[in-house]
């Protein structure tokens, strides 16, 4: 069995944290490596029902989230949590909770413009606050604490998915033997 990480890929709606973690995922099943992502769509609708979207509730689901991705990578499974998690204090929960089992922890900030994510607008989001629909959205009326010192840095709109994904592998050691990266970290 390997070593267990969480990877948890932070950053604002939009940044390409979701795309990368699957791509991520379909390298480690080549790879034979056991593996899962945690989206935080799919998690906030089983795990975090009925909490809302105040510091309060989001605080709550991420540390909820951690919760279990720290119990699988704990158990040998790679956890990718392509998850927002808007603020560094509930981050920096996550991560002590992660050390005080001993279990590998990983932050990667997928750093991406807003300018950038408003332009994808992969979920419709950014419109929806433009048009006074929708309130409280991360990046726009709500704050996202961009992390101070990541473990990784990844800058989407310099890099390809699947450079990103290389870059990935070789800074944690995951996966086949390491991959030689021919990409510029960002961090």
């Amino acid at each position: 069995m390997s070593a267990g990480i969480t990877i948890w890929l932070t950053g604002l709606s939009g940044a390409g944290k979701s795309t990368i973690a699957e791509a991520l995922a379909e390298y480690l099943t080549a790879a034979g490596v056991d593996s899962q992502i945690l989206d935080g769509d799919e998690l906030r609708t089983n795990l975090s029902a009925g909490l809302g979207f105040s510091r309060e509730d989001r605080t709550t689901h991420v540390t909820r989230v951690g919760f279990v991705a720290e119990l699988l990578s704990r158990h040998g499974v790679v956890s990718i949590v392509p998850v927002i998690a808007p603020y560094a204090d509930a981050r920096a929960t996550v991560r002590a909770h992660h050390e005080s089992h001993g279990t590998a922890y990983a932050e990667v900030y997928v750093a991406t413009t807003l300018a950038e994510c408003q332009r994808r607008d992969v979920k419709g989001l950014y419109a929806k606050a433009a048009a006074g629909q929708l309130r409280g959205m991360t990046g726009v009326d709500d704050p996202y604490e961009a992390p101070v010192d990541p473990d990784l840095t990844i800058q989407t709109e310099q890099i390809s998915v699947a450079d990103a994904v290389r870059v990935i592998v070789d800074r944690f050691g995951i996966g086949a033997p390491a991959l030689v990266s021919t990409v510029q970290e960002t961090a």
